[in-house]
């Protein structure tokens, strides 16, 4: 029930986002869901695509460094609190989130958040036993 995300490092100067964008576009590859976390020299821009092999293939081809990290995607109920009780969940269970970003398309009546673990396994199982709906990489990238 994990998801792929792929990571790209950038220099932090005009244009770099504009170009990984470009590349992307240009080989027909959607993104689904996106963080950029920044320093001022660099940044760490988090994809979730519905092409990942293609993605970093031609990202790789045009100089830039990728990497891949396993995600976890949670459906929350779209409502006040929903995230809350997710992460009560979490907190309750002593499982650490590294990072979070919202997905581009609701689930339904639910919003779709993309989670990173320091224990993906445990967390996965902890959210099933409490009803918490995790979906898997093949319908995310469909989404």
């Amino acid at each position: 029930m994990h998801v792929e995300q792929i990571s790209v490092f950038l220099e932090n100067k005009a244009g770099r986002l504009c170009e990984v964008t470009r590349i992307l576009a240009e080989s027909g590859i959607n993104i689904r869901a996106l963080s950029l976390a920044d320093t001022s020299d660099f940044g760490i821009l988090r994809l979730i695509v519905n092409d990942n092999d293609k993605a970093r293939e031609v990202l790789k081809e045009r100089g830039f460094t990728v990497g891949k990290t396993e995600v976890v995607a949670v459906e929350v109920d779209d409502r006040p609190g929903g995230l809350h009780r997710i992460l009560d969940i979490l907190f309750r269970s002593n499982v650490n989130v590294e990072y979070m970003y919202a997905f581009v398309q609701q689930s339904g009546d639910n919003a779709v958040i993309i989670f990173r673990f320091d224990n993906p396994e445990e967390a996965v199982n902890i959210l099933q036993k409490n009803g918490v709906t995790v979906i898997g990489g093949e319908k995310l990238y469909k989404m």
